[in-house]
């Protein structure tokens, strides 16, 4: 692993450590670049690496049967892979692939645990983000049960829209029906009503994002919710 020469190509999470803490922990990283629909870890297999996204972005799916079935999470540049290490679990609970393609910053499994035991101040950052993944984790299920099909992909494309820093970003329908857990044509329907309010184009894969503003009135109350989750515990 070669060390981070840039390290103002950061995530949230590390940018808060003491400046000691965060160059040591630098040093153990190596910057790569993570291409989409890149699997990174398997539901029930031995977590190998972490990753903190810079700008890059990963999908957390919940399976059945051994097939994606709905995307629970979101994890950008606020966030990490590889969360239950911090509980002493070096398995993953949840299948993640990339889904926005860029750089991140990965460290091996031991050397991540060698850093908890090196930084406290690491160990309360990544505690406090544990738990608003699990309040995250909670929303997204109640949106699920009980959010319309419009309203939950107006606020899936507004998370995407905060973790690509661009407007314009490449997504398939088949990807958004499992993401979203309906069938195409729900997607279809949705996609063409977000359109027909001109908050959106999307043509042959490609989102784009048109009117912030009025894709979060469509949006449903958890968008706000899981950005409101994140400042308060997180600061």
């Amino acid at each position: 692993m070669s060390p981070i020469k840039h390290p103002q190509e950061n995530n949230l999470l590390l940018a808060a450590l003491p400046r000691k803490d965060r160059q040591r922990f630098y040093d153990g990283c190596a910057i790569i670049d993570l291409e989409f629909s890149e699997v990174l870890a398997e539901s029930g297999k031995r977590i190998r690496y972490v990753y903190f996204p810079v700008e890059s972005f990963i999908s957390l799916v919940a399976q059945i049967d051994g097939h994606p079935s709905l995307e629970v999470g979101l994890i950008g540049n606020e966030g990490m892979l590889g969360t239950s290490l911090i509980l002493g679990v070096d398995v993953a609970p949840l299948h993640a692939m990339v889904q926005g393609s860029g750089h991140a910053l990965r460290m091996s499994a031991a050397q991540f645990r060698r850093e908890l035991a090196l930084s406290p101040v690491l160990v309360r950052i990544l505690k406090r983000y544990l738990y608003v993944d699990l309040v995250q984790l909670a929303l997204t299920s109640t949106c699920t049960r009980f959010h319309v099909v419009e309203a939950r992909l107006a606020r899936w494309l507004l998370m995407t829209h905060d973790r690509a820093h661009e407007n314009e970003f490449h997504i398939t329908q088949e990807f958004l029906s499992y993401m979203l857990g309906v069938r195409r044509v729900g997607v279809t329907k949705a996609a063409s009503s977000l359109q027909d309010q001109k908050l959106i184009s999307y043509t042959r894969g490609n989102m784009t994002i048109l009117d912030r503003m009025g894709l979060e009135a469509a949006s449903c109350g958890c968008y706000k919710a899981d950005k409101a989750i994140y400042a308060e515990i997180m600061g």
